[in-house]
């Protein structure tokens, strides 16, 4: 059923492009059918193996968890179609959105209980997949610790079509090298592990060094590329951090 007349964005269907308004202002507008009016929701769920790190009393996928949780019920008292992605370096699992507290449910039981086949990270790569399988515009919420330096490409492609969200998970521990001795460390993706003397100081500011850096780059990234950002602590309330980006994008 027909609704009203809106400006032309990215990703709209030709088709539906009102030639008369359009001629009338010199600028393309499209008309808008009553089924349009409806919000589609995409969570993008990193499920690598760095989300299995934690030192505070829950560790990040227990926090991406349930942050996503929190998202899929409230888009479903908005009466919004949710669907899922579960990534890794490949798509592990997509979940079409749907409506319904049933489809929400299901949602959530793959939340609590996904196990993925492979353990490192591409968010370049679920973006692009996100761009070519959701034709309509929505809103995407990429879940992650975006431990990963490739995507800024994909993430300007993907934001262009539809609106992106990247809320970012980290735990405190990763943001300084405590002197502890010698400790054996094992990357959670790679599985590969090497002694190292935290006792150095030197050891410290190099690692210190490269969370600075890696955090400003990560910051640029989503500054470049227009996506609306937060960083949330494992120790920390993400609801408050959820509704201060909320009043933002208002």
């Amino acid at each position: 059923m027909f609704s009203e007349v809106r400006e032309y964005q990215f990703g709209d269907d030709i088709r539906n492009i009102d030639w008369n308004v359009t001629a009338r202002f010199n600028h393309p507008y499209v008309k808008v059918f009553e089924e349009e009016r409806e919000m589609t929701v995409m969570l993008l769920i990193d499920v690598s193996g760095s989300r299995e790190f934690g030192t505070t009393w829950r560790f990040k996928k227990n926090m991406i968890t349930e942050i996503a949780a929190v998202l899929a019920f409230s888009a479903i008292q908005n009466n919004d179609k949710t669907g899922v992605i579960f990534f890794s370096d490949r798509v592990e699992k997509f979940i079409p959105p749907k409506k319904g507290r049933k489809h929400i449910l299901h949602i959530i039981r793959e939340l609590i209980s996904f196990t993925p086949e492979e353990r490192n990270t591409d968010i370049a790569g679920v973006l692009k997949y996100l761009t070519n399988a959701i034709k309509k515009r929505c809103t995407t919420f990429v879940i992650s610790d975006f431990i990963d330096d490739k995507f800024e490409d994909a993430l300007k492609i993907a934001n262009q079509k539809h609106d992106v969200v990247a809320l970012r998970v980290y735990d405190p521990r990763e943001t300084v090298m405590p002197d502890v001795g010698f400790v054996q460390f094992k990357d959670a993706e790679t599985g590969e592990s090497q002694w190292i003397n935290t006792s150095s100081r030197k050891t410290r500011d190099a690692f210190n060094q490269w969370w600075t850096d890696n955090e400003k780059r990560i910051n640029t990234t989503f500054t470049k590329c227009g996506v609306d950002n937060v960083s949330v602590r494992t120790d920390e309330d993400y609801v408050k951090a959820l509704m201060s980006l909320f009043k933002k994008r208002i």
